[in-house]
């Protein structure tokens, strides 16, 4: 967290492809390659390779092996989450705010990127396809990432007046709603019995 308060507003691209599982070796070669060639700074968790990683992504942004995810998409310095659209990735996005860029990997993450980039309209696809012999070239993630990261193009500023839009119904809709009503009642009653 150190490292992102001294990054400017929106700058950072928060990256992670989940916990379990990971892209090919060859295909996190090209994701490294192309976020150094993007010249843009990032926070990328992974679990896989990170020393060489670091190495080949140079010195713009940062490779760790754990972060507290909801803590990284709630700050000021993160503009945008490159996710593998993982169920919980996208509804802790969602309930920030924050424009992705989707690359599922398996399962039900490829309906779940379907969702947020032709559904909601929150995200953009890094590759059409999601096949593991087709990679995403590092040339094809520099030319996305740029885009992604201009905050000030009419085609950003348009995915985060969506993801805020999709943020303020899940709030309206979360406030008040039956959840809450019962987490407060869980907590009454602890409070109660515990006197």
């Amino acid at each position: 967290m150190q490292w992102l308060g001294c990054q400017p507003p929106g700058s950072v691209l928060y990256v992670s492809f989940g916990s379990f599982l990971s892209v090919s070796a060859a295909q996190m070669d090209e994701i490294a390659a192309g976020l150094r060639e993007s010249r843009c700074r990032f926070l990328w968790v992974t679990r896989f390779d990170k020393t060489r990683l670091e190495e080949i992504c140079g010195k713009k942004g940062l490779v760790v092996e754990w972060c507290d995810q909801l803590s990284v998409l709630c700050h000021p310095s993160v503009g945008g989450f490159w996710t593998h659209c993982g169920w919980n990735s996208m509804k802790e996005a969602v309930l920030v705010g924050m424009p992705l860029l989707t690359f599922p990997i398996v399962m039900d993450q490829a309906p779940n990127a379907k969702v947020i980039v032709e559904d909601w309209r929150v995200g953009w696809r890094v590759k059409r396809e999601y096949d593991e012999d087709d990679l995403a070239s590092s040339s094809e993630i520099v030319e996305i990432v740029r885009r992604f990261m201009d905050l000030e193009s009419p085609e950003r500023k348009e995915l985060t007046r969506n993801a805020r839009q999709l943020q303020e119904v899940c709030k309206r809709e979360l406030a008040g709603g039956s959840f809450e009503k019962e987490v407060d009642g869980f907590a009454t009653s602890i409070l109660e019995n515990s006197l």
